[in-house]
């Protein structure tokens, strides 16, 4: 499931500024000779990069098509218009906005639409795979919020839907958002939208990582129980950079008015209409078969770390999502990660539940676009334990990655 071609560093860039050109060259070198194992990252496809690069990264255009505060949108209304139909029906939402810059600028859109400063959210603690934005007293959500945070089980490292319920009932927050950056496996819509209903609050589903799955068919969607969806482009579902918003067509208007012009200025109009070509390749079967592949080789990655010694989070994934703690292998997670990089697999380190220590934690979705399949997941599980072991040198392995990427170039010449 490999993109076609190749991205071309355009010869203008070449000859006015050698320098940074270069420096693209050597970062397109960086992914096309290493192991691309974040979970947040894929490769967006050449089509996805030529609307990015395209003349309406020049068009200022603040506000929405048919009532933008410049002259000469007629053509960018007609790009927005075609991605906001293109999210509405891919997700089955009845309203879209696709003017977020970012997953957190979506999420902190939804907080302006729906919250005012100093109302209880509950939330899932960032201990147990929350983001930033789920209450963090560095972000703006744990300063302007007073947030609550759930955990997972123990034993399981399942959300504790007891605790959710009893927290809820206790605190009756304004808002719950149900959503991580570390958990593996489906969170369970209907039952945060019993209890939401439950205490009368808003819910907010924050699916910057599977919304991807979702949009191929290999996760359950948000959007028939969530008031509001907020989500990122990128990940699995292989878009731009960027953010996105679903909702129904009683929170539209506030939603709108939440992104522009309470917390961000003109639209990136080159973005969304890299977005639009990202939400029309995902309406297609190619994608729903990249998107169960996706989740085919986590699980395949899941129980090969197992095998060999890993402590894998809840004991497997449902997602593209894999965390693992390589304690058992003689090393924290962020001594891993250091040993990781240095042969040339890139990935990241996550907190553990219930654990003082850091764990791994993997994606498979930019492997997977790059067309590798079941014997190449086992193949980095070993080589990954290897490394961490220390078993095999950096040097040795960075030759076994450069053998095992040269056969699934992310952009085939």
């Amino acid at each position: 499931m490999s993109v076609t071609h190749a991205p071309q560093t355009a010869d203008v860039l070449t000859r006015q500024d050698p320098e940074l050109a270069e420096i693209l060259l050597g970062e397109l070198h960086r992914q096309s000779s290493t192991l691309q194992l974040i979970a947040a990252e894929n490769f967006c496809s050449p089509a996805v990069l030529a609307a990015l690069g395209s003349a309406l990264a020049n068009k200022y255009a603040e506000g929405y098509p048919g009532a933008r505060h410049h002259g000469g949108c007629e053509i960018v209304d007609v790009a927005e218009r075609l991605a906001v139909d293109r999210a509405k029906s891919l997700f089955g939402a009845e309203h879209a906005n696709v003017q977020s810059h970012s997953g957190s600028s979506a999420v902190l859109a939804a907080y302006a639409a729906l919250l005012r400063p100093g109302d209880t959210v509950l939330a899932l603690g960032l201990p147990y795979g929350g983001h930033l934005t789920h209450g963090s007293p560095a972000n703006f959500s744990g300063r302007w919020f007073d947030f609550v945070g759930y955990g997972v089980d123990a034993e399981t490292g399942l959300i504790d839907h007891d605790q959710v319920r009893t927290l809820a009932r206790t605190h009756r927050p304004k808002a719950i958002v149900c959503g991580s950056i570390a958990y593996p496996r489906h969170i369970d819509y209907a039952f945060f939208r019993e209890v939401a209903d439950e205490v009368g609050a808003y819910l907010i589903a924050d699916a910057a990582h599977p919304i991807g799955l979702v949009a191929g068919g290999a996760a359950p969607s948000p959007v028939p129980y969530a008031d509001v969806v907020c989500a990122t482009t990128h990940k699995v579902l292989r878009g731009p950079r960027g953010g996105m918003i679903l909702c129904g067509g009683d929170l539209a208007e506030r939603v709108d008015r939440a992104v522009f012009p309470f917390t961000q200025g003109g639209a990136q109009m080159h973005t969304i209409a890299a977005k639009a070509v990202a939400f029309g390749e995902a309406a297609t079967p190619a994608f729903a078969a990249y998107a169960h592949q996706v989740v085919a080789n986590a699980r395949v990655l899941a129980a090969a770390l197992a095998d060999e010694g890993l402590v894998v989070t809840t004991g497997g994934t449902d997602t593209h999502l894999v965390t693992a703690d390589p304690a058992p292998l003689g090393v924290d997670g962020r001594t891993a990660r250091g040993r990781l990089a240095a042969a040339g697999l890139v990935l990241d380190c996550c907190a553990l539940p219930h654990a003082d220590t850091r764990g791994l934690r993997l994606g498979t979705a930019a492997v997977t676009t790059q067309g590798m399949a079941a014997k190449e997941m086992e193949r980095i599980a070993a080589l990954l334990a290897g490394v961490v072991r220390g078993e095999v040198e950096s040097v040795r392995a960075r030759e076994e990655v450069r053998d095992l990427v040269g056969g699934f170039p992310p952009y085939p010449a």
